[in-house]
């Protein structure tokens, strides 16, 4: 699979290196979701606070939503991120917004591998933390969090 056959959706107006970023997520498909198949939105506060209302029950926006997908071959889910909360979290931990939707990439990621860090005894920030080594990111949420 091209870089170009991933589903890297823009709802927003904000410039951001989507070429980049589309590698990453086919990076994130062949290695962390073991090929399936990964679609990214990355879309404003607004648009995450509608989703994460309409799905979630909770009417605010949050910096990453997943949404594996039902077993169906060959797909592991969605990811919706809030450009808005990235360039805000990039400035508070001084890297840039590009490693942020990284970091946000990689944690919606494993969330369609089927890790949860709210009801797991840790594995998932193991995982964060190793995957993240491997790919040169900054901090992860999960770290930052603790």
């Amino acid at each position: 699979m091209s870089p170009d056959d991933i589903p890297l959706l823009f709802h927003t107006s904000r410039r951001v290196r989507r070429e980049e970023l589309r590698q990453f997520l086919n990076e994130l498909t062949r290695r962390v979701a073991r090929g399936r198949t990964i679609a990214c939105l990355i879309a404003d506060d607004d648009e995450i606070r509608r989703l994460n209302r309409r799905f979630r029950g909770k009417n605010y926006a949050t910096d990453v939503l997943s949404f594996p997908a039902a077993e169906v071959n060959g797909i592991a889910g969605d990811i919706a991120i809030s450009i808005d909360r990235a360039r805000t979290q990039a400035a508070e931990h001084g890297h840039s917004v590009a490693d942020e939707l990284r970091i946000l990439m990689l944690h919606g990621a494993l969330h369609l591998a089927g890790m949860d860090h709210e009801t797991d005894s840790g594995e998932m920030a193991h995982a964060e933390i190793r995957w993240r080594k491997r790919l040169g990111l900054p901090d992860g949420l999960i770290e930052r969090a603790q």
